[in-house]
């Protein structure tokens, strides 16, 4: 069993979405490898950081990123595997990559409650309010407005059998 420490940096852009590790991004690898029966099991943990924008209000972001990943290498054989054993090394980019591609947030936020931007000015919202905001009463219906529970308090009433 060997364990290395590698700092390393992206050779090119992951990631396709929202948020990605950009290229020349400082990645540090710590892995162990272990001779197995098969060929060498490298296990380790990448960490690193993906730069992007908010999925709700645009704001850019960058966040840390740490991500485990185990990956058996076998020896060169008559069996076809996805990673072999080659001149007694192995390449890491493949898993490592895939790793960190894989843990990258679909849809990225800022802050856990980001309240995105203004339907109507496309502004950033400074707060949540909590609740949604109510959606502008189309004209034709503004009358029956009259009638509903919030100003029924305040509306006359008729008086029955009057």
């Amino acid at each position: 069993m060997r364990e290395h420490t590698l700092e390393i940096v992206s050779p090119a852009k992951w990631g396709e979405g929202l948020v990605s590790v950009a290229e020349g991004e400082p990645i540090v690898v710590d892995v162990r490898l272990e001779s197995v029966h098969e060929g060498i099991l490298a296990t380790g943990e990448a960490e690193t950081e993906y730069r992007g924008v908010c999925g709700r209000c645009l704001r850019d972001i960058v966040e840390p990123l740490e991500v485990e990943f185990q990956e058996l290498f076998a020896y060169p054989g008559e069996e076809a595997t996805d990673f072999e054993v080659q001149d007694d090394h192995v390449d890491l980019e493949t898993p490592v990559r895939d790793a960190i591609v894989l843990s990258l947030p679909f849809q990225p936020v800022c802050e856990p409650d980001c309240p995105g931007l203004d339907p109507v000015t496309g502004e950033r919202l400074t707060k949540s309010t909590g609740s949604e905001p109510a959606a502008p009463i189309d004209p034709r219906w503004a009358a029956l407005q009259d009638f509903t529970q919030d100003h029924d308090d305040d509306a006359p009433r008729p008086v029955p059998g009057s």
